[in-house]
């Protein structure tokens, strides 16, 4: 039973953690049995996605309802703040790691490796720089220029992130047409960015060999590029629940924090983004 402590409201026991539990458990297994050519693997990850969603679905239905039910006080919503930062928090780290790994490849390990002695005998002929596959690779491949589909990309990105500061200003003011259309055009760029970008990987593959099998670099590459779109992929979701729920009549002038928690994340992928278009496509 849910109930208010001091003013501060306890939810009623949930079933949804052990849902999630059991989503996250089958889409392991799944894709691990998948990544081995095991049978049974894909139904086991289609089962495990489709639990996850009714998950989602359910819990955050049930959050939405208790919110408009004016069951959350200040305290709640507080908690509900510490607890986006953690997790964007986590997130930094997560694409921290993947930079990481990018410097030690372009500024430590691709220079050791191309002026130690034993490159003569081990790799003849590598002199290093970068981009590179690394020695003893024979791929072949171009790097992908920054002034084309990046570029554009970025002014998308960036306009995105114009786009939803300006529904949340309206929304502030109580200007529904402003926070409709704002969130709207968000939701559409942030969609003709992923557009853009299945595109430019076709381009990839098809006109540059730049592919997973380019090395360190086609392996850097597509790994940060590949989890931010995944990342612009659920912001993008998440916007349109948001824009959904707009259209509801959901959100007040002085309580949306779940439009705010939207709009951190996607000011997030913005910044992203950003570090990803200067140091992996520009430099």
């Amino acid at each position: 039973m849910s109930t208010h402590t001091g003013g501060y409201y306890l939810p009623a026991a949930s079933h949804w953690p052990v849902v999630g539990s059991f989503a996250l458990l089958c889409a392991a297994l799944g894709a691990t049995l998948l990544i081995h050519d095991l049978s049974g693997g894909g139904w086991l990850l289609a089962l495990g996605a489709a639990a996850l969603l009714v998950m989602l679905v359910g819990w955050f239905g049930n959050v939405i309802r208790e919110n408009q039910g004016g069951l959350y006080d200040a305290r709640v919503d507080r908690s509900f703040r510490w607890g986006m930062s953690w997790f964007i928090f986590s997130e930094v780290m997560f694409f921290a790691a993947f930079f990481g790994a990018l410097f030690y490849a372009r500024v430590i390990a691709v220079p050791d490796l191309a002026g130690g002695e034993q490159v003569a005998l081990l790799w003849p002929g590598y002199v290093g720089g970068w981009p590179t596959a690394g020695p003893g690779l024979e791929a072949a491949f171009t790097p992908m220029a920054a002034w084309g589909l990046p570029a554009i990309n970025t002014l998308l990105l960036l306009s995105s992130g114009v786009t939803v500061t300006w529904a949340h200003w309206g929304l502030k003011r109580g200007r529904r047409g402003q926070l409709l259309l704002g969130l709207a055009l968000t939701v559409a760029l942030g969609v003709a960015f992923l557009g853009l970008q299945a595109y430019e990987y076709r381009h990839a593959y098809v006109d540059l060999g730049l592919t997973l099998g380019a090395g360190v670099y086609g392996a850097t590459f597509f790994l940060l590029t590949g989890f931010h779109g995944l990342h612009v992929s659920i912001g993008a979701l998440m916007l349109m629940v948001i824009l959904g729920r707009a259209l509801a009549g959901h959100f007040k002038p002085d309580n949306h924090f779940a439009f705010e928690a939207v709009s951190w994340y996607w000011h997030f992928v913005d910044v992203v983004w950003l570090l990803l278009f200067v140091f992996v496509y520009w430099l």
